[in-house]
């Protein structure tokens, strides 16, 4: 099955969680941070959102960096995803 993001959505796989800290700590499932840090892999086609002509800047393959919090989280064929709006992505990670 495949999701196609309507409007200004972006569809993100977010980064795994690290389980262990520079210093060597193992984390705990609730002391997880929740990752910020994305892979964008479909876009929606932008266009009139409340009125207002919303162009697309992220693309598939794009690392972004997102609010903590931000998006619906959906499991399809057993993969996490995330649907935010482009406006919750704060920064395109460059290589």
């Amino acid at each position: 099955m495949k999701l196609n993001p309507l409007a200004d959505r972006v569809i993100l796989k977010m980064a795994e969680a690290e389980e262990v800290t520079k210093s060597g700590i193992i984390l705990a499932g609730a002391a997880k941070e929740k990752p910020t840090v994305a892979e964008v892999v479909a876009v929606g086609p932008g266009g009139l959102v409340d009125g207002k002509e919303v162009a697309m800047t992220v693309k598939v393959g794009d690392h972004v960096i997102t609010s903590k919090y931000s998006g619906t989280e959906v499991k399809l064929d057993g993969e996490e995803l995330t649907i935010v709006r482009q406006s919750d992505i704060l920064a395109i990670v460059a290589e």
